[in-house]
């Protein structure tokens, strides 16, 4: 579902830590248990990744079709499958991108998870992926996107400051990584531009840096109103944060539940 640019190449460069750094991540599995609870199965999870969502739901009981353009990132969704023997028969995973990939299965609840839909650079692409999953859907079905609020980013100043994000432990080789960052905001593109850095420190005290670039395209409301019109879609719902509380001026997040537009 990427771009043909740094989103791609940032997974694949960076999903070795992926996992790691995104460990504390829990809160929006919470809320896609209550829409699978609401709404049921079978789940498609467009931008799987290395399969945090899609694997949680299927050990609560879903059958998941997951979608991610990285073959890295799923190949180490593929090797956490292989230690879950009993999900495999519930689990898919397909290699492709979004837009384009042809699925012929229908489903009740399609998520487009954390930040995922920031991948499509232009409007065209938005509205097609958009068309592409309406055509997934089952009768009475949702899809969920989600995605930051854009309102309190694009009114701070753009400092370009170097951020230290986290600090984790790469389970793997057991090193410690500092991960960093440096970002710049494009407000007439609706873009933003952030260069990762990952120092991996080793036990004889040398770094690794790893610098992966990446790309994001901001949303705002109004525009994702009429992105889902033009998708013959419409929004049932807007919440502020993964507790369902209301999109207000302030939340930390924008999370839209459309549905197919009534005739």
């Amino acid at each position: 579902m990427f771009e043909p640019t740094t989103s791609r190449e940032f997974y694949q460069t960076a999903a070795r830590y992926y996992d790691a750094e995104n460990a504390a991540m829990t809160d929006d599995l919470h809320f896609y248990s209550a829409l699978m609870a609401e709404y049921g199965g079978p789940v498609l999870d467009v931008g799987c990744g290395t399969g945090r969502v899609t694997l949680h739901l299927a050990q609560e009981g879903a059958r998941v079709v997951g979608v991610d353009y990285s073959p890295v990132m799923l190949a180490r969704a593929g090797r956490k499958l292989d230690v879950l023997p009993d999900l495999r028969a519930q689990v898919t995973l397909i290699q492709g991108d979004a837009v384009d990939l042809s699925l012929t299965e229908q489903f009740r609840l399609i998520l487009v998870t954390y930040n995922s839909f920031m991948h499509l650079y232009t409007p065209e692409r938005q509205l097609a992926m958009l068309e592409r999953l309406r055509a997934r859907l089952l009768p009475g079905g949702v899809i969920a996107i989600d995605l930051p609020n854009p309102s309190d980013l694009f009114a701070t100043a753009d400092t370009g400051a170097l951020v230290l994000e986290r600090t984790f432990v790469e389970p793997e080789s057991g090193h410690v990584v500092m991960q960093q960052s440096v970002s710049a905001l494009d407000r007439a593109e609706q873009m933003m531009s952030v260069t990762w850095i990952y120092d991996e420190l080793a036990e004889d005290g040398t770094v690794r840096r790893l610098v992966a670039p990446m790309r994001l395209r901001y949303v705002f409301p109004a525009e994702m109103d009429l992105l889902l019109r033009l998708a013959g879609l419409e929004r049932a719902a807007r919440y502020g944060d993964y507790d369902f509380s209301p999109f207000t001026d302030g939340a930390p997040r924008m999370i839209v539940l459309a549905q197919e537009a009534k005739r």
